[in-house]
This record gives structure tokens, C-alpha cells and sequence, in this order.
């Protein structure tokens, strides 16, 4: 059904795939609120965190972004700039909506050190894609195998603390979330 692995070769000739529909940046209280109750409606949402990168070893940063995707709209929550707020809480702390990821582990204790509270409702794709025999585990390498697009990872490395982020961020963040998705929702399809 899906190859099990895809070299960076085989991957680097598939074609681009990006997110492109509107971005929602919520960079206050007063967004959050307004947006926060659109994005608990949708059953199923995409999950990414970015954090600045470090560049010693040992500095370490705490996160910058949540990014949350549907699949036609995508919200890039400045927790470095608004914090924690009680609702976006309760939403990572809920079963509902599912979220989905790939390398939560890592998300979660970051968020987890930044703020304290007990995430629910989350599925890596890392563990998910091992029912369809897939051994790759990295998100460049997920997409290629299950959607046969590649998606960039040129803003990796960017400053996700920037007083304004670039619309390449904004594109770049909000695809992590969406690709999630449109990965979970392809593999879903293939079973039934």
C-alpha cells in the first residue's frame, strides 16, 4: 500500500505543497478569545509548536508558536507573546478536538515546561503511521511517502521571537500544522 522509506532524492522530486489558506495570528488576549471558540468547533485539527532556535548547546528557548490548522484555515497562536490563556489550556487539555502531530513528544514537554498542565486529546503520527508500515519518521520524509508531495523546510531555523513574522514564517508554520492533517486524513481514507 505506502513504501515503508523514501530517500531525500526520491523526495526532493516530488513537487512543492503548501498551505494556502488564510492565517489566522493571534498575538493577543483579546485574538485568542475571539478565535478560540472556531477552533474547539472543528473535530480534528493539525498541531506544531515552533520555538527560537539555539545555537548553544544548552541555551534552551521556550516555545514561540503553537500553530492549529484545519483544513481551511490555520491559527498561529504567539504564546511568547500572550502566554497561556485558561481556554487555549483547556483545548490542549481536552480529548476534543484530536490533535495531530508528529514528534509530540518533544512538543508536549516544552509546552509542558513552559506551563503546566496535562495534554490530552493528542496523536502522533510517528506511532500512526506504523499500522500502514511506514518506518519513516520524520515529516519531510511522512509526506512524501503518504500525500507524494515534499514540503519546504527552509524557515526551520528562522526567529519565530521576531517582533513581525514573514509571511514565508507564517506560510512555513501554518504548513506543519495543515500537512498533519491532510496526512492523518489520507491515511484514514486508505482503510476505509
Amino acid at each position: 500500500m505506502y513504501q515503508s522509506e523514501i530517500s531525500k532524492e526520491e523526495v526532493a522530486g516530488l513537487d512543492l505543497i503548501q498551505f494556502e489558506g488564510p492565517i489566522h495570528l493571534i498575538d493577543s488576549i483579546e485574538a485568542c478569545e475571539r478565535e478560540i471558540d472556531r477552533i474547539a468547533l472543528e473535530p480534528v485539527l493539525g498541531f506544531d509548536t515552533e520555538t527560537r532556535p539555539s545555537f548553544k548547546k544548552g541555551k534552551v528557548y521556550p516555545t514561540s508558536l503553537i500553530q492549529i490548522s484545519s483544513l481551511e484555515q490555520s491559527w498561529i497562536i504567539r504564546v511568547s507573546r500572550i502566554g497561556y490563556p485558561r481556554r487555549l489550556l483547556k483545548l490542549l487539555s481536552g480529548e476534543l478536538p484530536l490533535k495531530i502531530g508528529v514528534g509530540l513528544q518533544d512538543d508536549l514537554r516544552r509546552l509542558r515546561a513552559d506551563f503546566q498542565f496535562e495534554p490530552q486529546g493528542f496523536l502522533d503520527l510517528q506511532s500512526y503511521v506504523q499500522a500502514f508500515r511506514i518506518d519513516e519518521k520524520g515529516l519531510k520524509k511522512i509526506t512524501g511517502i503518504v500525500l507524494e508531495r515534499r514540503i519546504s523546510k527552509s524557515q526551520q531555523v528562522s526567529n519565530w521571537d521576531a517582533d513581525e513574522l514573514s509571511e514565508a514564517q507564517l506560510r512555513y508554520a501554518s504548513t506543519d500544522a495543515w500537512i498533519c492533517l491532510m496526512i492523518y486524513n489520507s491515511l484514514r481514507a486508505s482503510i476505509q
